[in-house]
C-alpha cells in the first residue's frame, strides 16, 4: 500500500510542469513532507465545461482533494479512511472504483513515499517497523496514478453550499519491484509524461488501454533510505522526516 508520502512542490511548480490551465488560489496547500490518509493533497485532473460554460471543452485542473476515496453511494463519509489505494489488478472491476476509473482518473504529485519494513531491533531483540522514504533515483517528481469521486451529503438540501459535496481521491497501487520491493510487497503506480494526456481525458474510457498506461514509478528505478520514525507520528512534518539514519 501507499499510507504515507511527500509532496513540497508549489502550485506554480505545478501548473507548468503538469500544463494546468485552471486552479483556484483559495485552495492553494503547504509543503508537506507527511501527507497522511484524509489530508487535502494536490490532484491534477481534467473536466469536461458544461454546456452553459463553453460547452464540451476539457479544462486541465489543479486541484484540492482529500486523500480516501468515497464512493458516491456511500451512507457515511468515513469509508474514505478505508479507501486510500486501490490495486491495479482490480480497480477496474471493484464497485468502489470501476465508475471512477471509467471517468474520473487524477494525477497525484509526490517527491516520494513511505514504507514501513519490520526488523528486529539490535538493542532489545523486539521486532519493530523502520521507516524508509523511496524516490525515483534521478530525483524527479513522481505521478502517481490516482481516481477521484463526488459525494453528496444527503443532509444538505442546497446545491450551492460549498460543504454540499466531498471531493475525495485514492492512489493506484501494484506489486513493488527494486528497491520498494525489498521493503513492502506493493507500491504507488506512476505515468511516464507520455501517458498524461490519455490518462486524464474523461473521454477515454477503453479499459484496456488505461490499464496499460500504468507503469512502475521511475521504471522501477527507485532509491530507498532508511528515515527517522519521527514519521510514524503525522503530527510531525518538515523536511528534516527524509533525512537518512544509519
Amino acid at each position: 500500500m501507499c499510507g504515507r508520502y511527500a509532496s513540497t512542490r508549489s502550485p506554480e511548480d505545478l501548473t507548468r510542469l503538469f500544463q494546468v490551465t485552471d486552479w483556484r488560489p483559495d485552495e492553494t496547500l503547504a509543503p508537506s513532507w507527511n501527507v497522511a490518509p484524509t489530508d487535502q493533497v494536490y490532484a491534477v485532473l481534467e473536466r469536461t465545461a458544461r454546456e452553459e460554460d463553453g460547452g464540451g471543452e476539457v479544462r486541465r485542473e489543479l486541484r484540492a482533494l482529500r486523500w480516501g476515496l468515497v464512493p458516491s453511494w456511500a451512507k457515511d463519509p468515513k469509508v474514505g479512511a478505508r479507501m486510500i489505494n486501490a490495486r491495479v489488478e482490480t480497480v477496474h472491476d471493484k464497485p468502489a472504483y470501476r465508475r471512477a476509473f471509467a471517468r474520473r482518473r487524477c494525477l497525484l504529485p509526490a517527491d516520494g513515499f513511505y514504507e514501513w519494513e519490520p526488523v528486529k531491533d539490535e538493542a532489545t531483540g523486539k521486532a519493530r517497523k523502520q521507516p524508509y522514504f523511496i524516490q525515483p533515483a534521478d530525483g524527479q517528481l513522481m505521478a502517481m496514478a490516482g481516481l477521484y469521486e463526488y459525494w453528496r451529503n444527503p443532509d444538505i438540501t442546497n446545491d450551492d453550499d460549498p460543504d454540499a459535496w466531498l471531493t475525495t481521491c485514492t492512489i493506484i497501487t501494484t506489486e513493488a519491484t527494486d528497491a520498494a520491493g525489498r521493503i513492502h510487497p506493493r507500491m504507488p503506480l506512476a505515468l511516464a509524461p507520455d501517458h498524461y494526456d490519455a490518462w486524464l481525458d474523461p473521454r477515454h474510457h477503453n479499459t484496456d488501454d488505461l490499464r496499460g498506461l500504468l507503469t512502475r514509478p521511475a521504471d522501477g528505478r527507485l532509491d530507498a533510505r532508511p528515515v527517522s520514525t519521527a514519521v510514524n507520528d503525522v503530527r510531525n512534518n518538515g523536511p528534516h522526516l527524509l533525512a537518512e539514519v544509519t
